[in-house]
């Protein structure tokens, strides 16, 4: 895992939730993808900041995905509210992919 984070206890329920945001294209997850980038939360506005990428800026599939971190997000975290910014500094690549990822494409 390479994501960053200022509590890593709640970013472990995080990931577990967004372990069930798929990219359709390639039905993987975006944890295992490598995805995330960063998630960070804030005690006192009660607010959640993720930042994340996608496989291409060109992905047809960019809105349904970060539709689907938010949600996933906004479910297991219902006090909080989700902002989301899509990055691609540092670019994505099939290095971010996951061991777990990686047998499930069989690279």
């Amino acid at each position: 895992m390479n994501e960053i984070s200022n509590d890593g206890q709640k970013l472990e329920l995080a990931l577990g939730a967004l372990k069930f945001v798929d990219d359709p294209e390639i039905g993987l997850n975006v944890v295992d993808l490598g995805l995330i980038y960063q998630i960070d939360f804030d005690e006192n506005s009660k607010k959640i900041f993720c930042s994340h990428s996608l496989t291409t800026q060109f992905c047809p599939m960019g809105e349904t995905i970060n539709s689907g971190i938010t949600n996933a997000l906004q479910q297991t975290f219902p006090h909080y509210e989700v902002e989301t910014k899509i990055t691609f500094d540092p670019p994505w690549n099939s290095h971010k992919i996951s061991e777990e990822g990686r047998e499930f494409l069989n690279m």
